[in-house]
């Protein structure tokens, strides 16, 4: 497939009625896990797509182009808040970001395993260990608070258990500034998949920072703000790998791209046939918008689409489906690391000055006060162990004993 090569329609003739913008939701007792998984996914691109083009009216002065860009992004906006209504009313905040942690779990693991760039893949890995023990430390919430087990939600195709300890992902934000990629010498999935996780887990933080306040517990509340400032750092992390030398019609360009690409994935491989029209309709319009870009490319730089992409055609679809072997690998090869500047090492190995040691002595001063923590020791005390779904003991020996939570490991030197 390439989009490119498709035919299509004005941008104009794209945009939709009230009717149109208001899908049936999804059933949460019968939903597939990766129905809600792809739906998070696509309301994140399409909130990067929008707020990107918002941000290049903002550092544009040409009122022609930035018409052009006005058009585009409320077609953007149309279709975010489209696919955020599949939601149903029923389906409460906490099961929701039970579906926000899967993807962040699975998806990373899809593009880490496919990725070329030894960078990128660093980048995936280790924030992937943040995002499964993010996913432990909301289960547990959960079963708390509403006596739901989130291994029904996630249709036991992810585990869940502790891994490094979210307390450890605490860091400096000297240490979060990845070097980038230079995007004229990478290979087209890089540049996607840096795009496409970069847009997941901006969602997933905005989201976190707008529920945290409307969430009807203290812990919860305190849980979201935690969780949401970690996400701050995973955006930072990957958003630094974006090459920042492309002009703002190159990045338009990629981002129209990139999300013909996810549409695509997303129709290939849903089950629910309403959302599947979905999907096809909204990659559509995404090949409206590309055509778009490409024109409005050339009128102002000059450039040919195929300057920025030289080959058109899709590479290898993304397709979510589980991972607990690629996790447990990850885990039990890469849990004692952080980060210091640009690089990945173990904690022990930090000289005792390191900016992560001081940023956990100013953040985490009081271990009893961490909400992450907190969540975990209150479900030990009431219920004996904690709640976890995993089909054979934690490889990390530490993490096994299931009646106490871990906050050591990857933080304190020596664990």
């Amino acid at each position: 497939m390439n989009p490119f090569e498709e035919k299509a329609v004005s941008v104009e003739k794209t945009i939709e009625d009230w009717k149109q913008l208001y899908p049936k939701p999804y059933n949460k007792m019968e939903v597939d896990p990766y129905t809600k998984t792809r739906i998070i996914l696509m309301n994140g691109a399409e909130f990067e797509a929008n707020w990107f083009s918002h941000q290049f009216q903002r550092h544009c002065t040409n009122n022609d182009l930035r018409r052009e860009l006005a058009l585009s992004r409320r077609i953007e906006k149309q279709q975010q808040m489209k696919i955020g209504n599949l939601k149903p009313i029923d389906e409460t905040i906490l099961e929701t970001t039970i579906g926000y942690e899967q993807l962040a779990v699975d998806l990373t693991c899809e593009l880490a395993k496919k990725e070329k760039n030894e960078t990128v893949v660093k980048a995936l890995n280790f924030a992937l260990l943040e995002d499964f023990d993010h996913l432990y430390r909301y289960a547990d919430l959960l079963e708390m608070e509403a006596n739901i087990h989130a291994e029904r939600l996630v249709g036991s195709y992810t585990e869940i258990m502790p891994a490094r300890p979210t307390i450890a992902h605490h860091r400096h934000p000297f240490d979060t500034v990845s070097p980038y990629v230079d995007y004229k010498s990478a290979d087209l999935l890089t540049k996607l998949q840096i795009g496409i996780i970069t847009a997941a887990e901006q969602q997933t933080m905005n989201f976190y920072m707008n529920v945290s306040p409307l969430y009807l517990s203290d812990l919860g509340r305190k849980l979201y703000q935690e969780i949401g400032l970690v996400e701050e750092e995973h955006v930072t992390q990957y958003g630094g790998l974006k090459d920042p030398t492309c002009t703002w019609l190159e990045e338009l360009l990629m981002h129209e791209y990139t999300e013909c690409y996810l549409y695509y994935s997303c129709y290939q491989d849903e089950v629910d046939p309403c959302i599947k029209k979905i999907w096809e309709c909204h990659f559509h319009q995404e090949v409206a918008q590309l055509h778009k870009a490409a024109e409005l490319l050339k009128q102002y730089e000059g450039k040919e689409w195929q300057q920025v992409i030289p080959d058109g055609t899709f590479p290898e679809l993304l397709h979510l489906h589980e991972n607990k072997d690629y996790v447990r690998d990850v885990l039990a090869r890469t849990v004692r690391l952080t980060t210091n500047k640009e690089e990945y090492e173990e904690v022990d190995n930090l000289p005792d000055d390191a900016t992560f040691f001081q940023y956990q002595k100013a953040v985490n001063s009081n271990v009893e006060e961490v909400p992450s923590h907190t969540v975990i020791k209150e479900y030990i005390s009431k219920n004996g162990k904690d709640y976890r779904f995993e089909e054979k003991p934690n490889p990390i020996e530490c993490l096994q004993d299931r009646t106490v939570d871990n906050t050591e490991l990857a933080r304190v030197k020596g664990v």
